[in-house]
């Protein structure tokens, strides 16, 4: 008979291999009464459903509540959850929740992000091509090699790298930057790069977009280098754009910044 552990693993490793987020939210102390155990785990996914048992009805509220928050901002978290009046604190990395339903007893629950490797496509098996799948994977990305006329990149995607030395190049590029890849690039030399993009058949301002020639300027001369030059400019472009985003997109609650101790409780009454 397969316990749940077992089967929330084999549901998380099914969830890995189709490359979608959830939270692995697993208890690591339980303070009596509570009706959830240290080593208890549940799967918390993206519309706040939550699979496996980490407390009651209380507790549930705030594990989906904060999974969504750690999954947006994709840093784990640890939350407690202690009996009293409604109230929040916060330190660096934790949060306290004060919640009135609970029965006496207290609980942390790590939140774990589990996010799948940013993916990134590229166009060609040339040895630039062959080189950022190997260094794609060294910098934490899950590089694909495919053909230009099949390419059918999503808005998820991290980048889009046309490194085929003219093959399927217009088809690629278009389909990226209508689906609204953030990263498109074209290896290729500045006078052929721009009679490509002057060809492509999307607005002026999404031609912009495109980088080419693709990376930073570091003199790279062998594929190796042109592919460390280019992931390069990537990590770039995705720090930036980190950095833009607005601040609420990661934090949509204000909580008031106060430590408390995590208490015993006075009295013991029926379990959570």
């Amino acid at each position: 008979m397969t316990s749940m552990a077992d089967s929330l693993a084999a549901r998380a490793n099914d969830l890995a291999s189709r490359r979608e987020p959830f939270v692995h939210a697993t208890v690591v102390r339980a303070q009596h009464p509570t009706s959830a155990h240290a080593g208890d785990t549940a799967l918390v996914m993206p519309g706040g459903d939550i699979l496996g048992f980490v407390g009651g009805n209380c507790v549930e509220s705030s594990v989906r509540e904060y999974s969504l928050q750690v999954l947006a901002s994709q840093e784990p978290l640890l939350l407690r959850v202690v009996p009293g009046e409604p109230s929040r604190t916060a330190e660096e990395g934790a949060v306290e929740v004060s919640n009135p339903c609970l029965s006496g007893g207290a609980i942390e629950i790590f939140l774990q992000p589990r996010i799948p490797a940013p993916r990134v496509l590229v166009v060609g098996t040339t040895p630039v091509a062959q080189a950022l799948e190997t260094l794609g994977a060294g910098v934490g990305l899950a590089v694909e090699l495919i053909d230009g006329e099949s390419a059918r990149p999503q808005a998820g995607d991290a980048a889009l790298i046309v490194a085929s030395h003219g093959k399927a190049e217009e088809a690629a590029l278009e389909a990226a930057l209508r689906a609204g890849v953030p990263y498109v690039a074209l290896v290729a030399s500045g006078t052929r790069g721009a009679a490509v993009l002057e060809s492509l058949d999307v607005d002026p301002a999404q031609r912009s977009r495109v980088f080419t020639p693709a990376g930073l300027r570091l003199g790279a001369r062998t594929p190796g280098e042109i592919a460390l030059s280019i992931l390069a400019q990537l990590i770039q472009e995705r720090a930036t754009s980190r950095h833009t985003a607005p601040a609420a997109a990661t934090t949509p609650l204000t909580l008031r910044r106060r430590r408390r101790p995590f208490r015993r409780p006075r009295s013991i009454p029926s379990a959570a």
